[in-house]
């Protein structure tokens, strides 16, 4: 199999996985080695890139209108010297709060957690611990009435405080902020809602931050698998967002708490008979 055939098959795995409750990053990590790809491309800094951009493309290409309002909220609160008039103004400062645990986490931390916790034992045992307390946060979101605009500044705090945790693969970036934002007493739809918006500036920062290294080196044989990892990710990604948001409108997130306790056993499985 070609280099841009394994970049657009791993773009898809990330844009199935990204904003489900999975943990993009397990999946990112397991298929090469179930499958006996080269890891050298795959573990390179131009496909990490390109896979993160691909998310990202999608959140602004969905979320594109809530995105310009805003921006356009925020700056109209800091010229007016009113930062807070509206939900929309508090909210960006609220986004804001939340990226900043996980970015000083991510910045200072990533490459080591990921070196020494990215082996398939450790992912399958995190992927089963969150799942299971992903399933006691949607028991609890039975009761759950507070929507979207019910939101608070300390909701936001606990939920960026806790997307510092996805650093450790198997935990999934929108699997902790989904589960905190239940626990919280936010209703499924608008943890979702919320997760994804917090998505945007955690995910484009590390893309940039990434992508700034490459200026002055970009292989030229990576140029391929770098567009189709992007198309896989952008393509599917969108279309995930939008049938999430759907489903848990009316379904639970039981389905998902399955998919993370069998996936890890079966990860653990693997671990020890291969």
């Amino acid at each position: 199999m070609t280099q841009s055939l394994q970049a657009f098959v791993l773009g898809v795995v990330q844009g199935l996985t990204a904003f489900l409750p999975v943990s993009s990053w397990s999946h990112l990590i397991v298929f090469p080695w179930l499958l006996h790809w080269n890891n050298t491309f795959l573990n390179s800094l131009t496909f990490q890139v390109a896979l993160q951009l691909g998310s990202v493309l999608a959140l602004i290409s969905f979320y594109w209108k809530e995105w310009g309002t805003l921006i356009k909220e925020f700056f109209l609160g800091i010229k007016e010297r009113r930062p807070l008039a509206n939900f929309h103004r508090k909210l960006v400062w609220y986004v804001i709060a939340a990226t900043i645990p996980g970015a000083i986490f991510g910045y200072l931390f990533e490459k080591q957690v990921k070196e020494v916790l990215r082996n398939p034992l450790n992912v399958g045992i995190a992927m089963i611990v969150f799942g299971i307390i992903l399933y006691f946060a949607d028991r609890a979101a039975r009761s759950n009435t507070r929507d979207y605009g019910q939101i608070r500044f300390k909701d936001s705090v606990a939920i960026g405080t806790a997307q510092a945790i996805a650093l450790v693969p198997g935990v999934s970036r929108s699997g902790i902020t989904m589960t905190a934002a239940l626990f919280l007493g936010l209703d499924r739809e608008t943890s979702a809602h919320f997760s994804f918006l917090l998505a945007m500036p955690i995910l484009l920062g590390a893309s940039l931050l990434k992508l700034h290294k490459l200026v002055h080196y970009f292989p030229a044989s990576e140029v391929s698998p770098f567009i189709w990892g992007i198309a896989g990710s952008a393509i599917v990604s969108y279309i995930v967002i939008g049938v999430l948001l759907k489903y848990l409108k009316r379904h639970s997130f039981i389905p998902f708490v399955w998919y993370r306790v069998l996936f890890g056993t079966f990860l653990i499985v693997m671990y020890y008979t291969r």
